[in-house]
């Protein structure tokens, strides 16, 4: 079973590398149609080429395939829990050879690329405990060098009140965002301090299109900050355009009574984000591939 588990993941990967999730894909559909200068015209037509391309070659779809991230909702009950960690790996670096992917991966007191795409915590594994379920969700996300280096945190004074947050946010995307390949996803995270609201920034950004906040006012600030990056007159590729992101999402928590953190993480339009859901008898579903098989 653990040598079936590891083909598994070894297939999840490279569809994730190569194939855009469903959702993304529409989202794109919508924007192009919205874009009438020529040049965002002819960027959009590339990226559809491109995406057809991949598909056609079985290549990946961007050539930066990132470091692969893995954020799991895990069943108490899930029988191969206690490998999962060993399973995901052992995928990557087979992965790595097979899809292939670009080796990105190096420690940092070494210094030397390990040529496989796996390093100290790397592929990086964030874990949510379901009790009593013996199924398994994995979200694959590729973390490229473009999308990550606009990723920022910061805490502020209970005194720059929930106000602060928009300049933060705007200047993240509107200044090294834009060397991200917009349009982006923008993934908010509010917390009490900066580690919590980085990792609720990342699953922001990890959501599914067309999906809000659970608070009305979350929805409010979602679509606000979303009306207001569209406005900046950034389009794809940071140049002249009316979209500059596809989605703004905002996951929040409780905060301590003294502290306002906020965290922002982007991803490019090259939004490889893939979900696989497994039973128990590592049967799966992938729930934004319609009509893959692994």
């Amino acid at each position: 079973m653990k040598d079936r588990f590891i083909a598994l993941m070894e297939k999840f990967i490279a569809l994730a590398a190569v194939r855009l999730p469903d959702d993304v894909v529409s989202r794109l559909e919508q924007m192009r149609e919205c874009e009438d200068s020529p040049v965002q015209k002819v960027i959009y037509d590339s990226y559809f080429e491109n995406m057809e391309k991949a598909l056609q070659l079985m290549r990946p779809c961007c050539q930066d395939t990132g470091l692969p991230q893995f954020y799991i909702k895990a069943g108490t009950d899930f029988p191969y829990l206690d490998i999962t960690a060993e399973v995901l790996n052992e995928a990557v670096r087979q992965a790595t050879r097979s899809v292939p992917l670009r080796p990105n991966a190096l420690n940092y007191f070494d210094e030397i690329n390990t040529g496989d795409n796996t390093a100290e915590r790397i592929p990086w594994i964030n874990w949510d405990i379901i009790l009593g379920s013996d199924c398994m969700e994995i979200t694959l996300y590729f973390a490229g060098a473009g999308c990550s280096l606009p990723g920022t945190a910061r805490v502020f004074k209970p005194s720059d009140g929930y106000k602060a947050i928009i300049p933060f946010v705007f200047d993240a995307v509107s200044g090294p965002g834009i060397n991200a390949c917009p349009p982006l996803v923008v993934g908010i995270g509010l917390g009490h301090n900066m580690d919590n609201a980085a990792l609720l920034s990342k699953k922001a950004c990890l959501r599914l299109m067309g999906t809000s906040h659970n608070h009305p006012k979350g929805k409010e600030l979602e679509r606000q900050i979303f009306n207001g990056l569209n406005n900046l007159g950034i389009g794809a590729q940071g140049l002249p355009g009316k979209q500059a992101v596809l989605a703004v999402h905002i996951e929040s928590s409780g905060r301590h009574t003294a502290t306002i953190a906020c965290g922002v993480s982007v991803s490019c339009y090259m939004h490889r984000r893939g979900i696989i859901q497994i039973d128990k008898n590592l049967s799966y579903q992938l729930p934004v591939y319609q009509g893959a098989v692994l």
